[in-house]
């Protein structure tokens, strides 16, 4: 796994832990938790731009559809969550951000097993 999954990991580790407060709390997100989403959605283009490039070089076996699908599927998780959960004002919404920032981890380990794979 690169660095770069484990500190984005990490992130979202801290992310889902702020999440399940505000659930716990019952209170909607504020200012912290959209920066926070922010922050971790920046690291996901870094992710892409890193990821497009590996696969211009010496990739071997490695299905490259599939894993340009996972780079820009985790691209779009927190969008949508973040969509998702601006129409859905209660706990409920927020549970959808968490659940957004809890499957980016799976998909960073699906990257890595497919790029292990090659």
């Amino acid at each position: 796994m690169t660095a770069l999954h484990v500190a984005l990991s990490g992130f979202c580790a801290v992310v889902a832990l702020g999440l399940v407060v505000l659930i716990v709390r019952d209170r909607e997100p504020g200012t912290l938790t959209l920066v926070a989403l922010a922050t971790l959605e920046v690291g996901l283009v870094v992710q892409l731009v890193i990821g497009l490039g590996r696969i211009f070089g010496d990739h071997g076996d490695l299905g490259v559809a599939a894993y340009i699908g996972y780079l820009v599927g985790a691209l779009l998780i927190l969008p949508i969550g973040f969509l998702w959960s601006a129409g859905e004002r209660t706990r409920s919404g927020t549970a959808v951000l968490l659940v957004a920032v809890l499957a980016l981890p799976v998909l960073f380990l699906r990257l890595h097993d497919l790029w292990a794979a090659r």
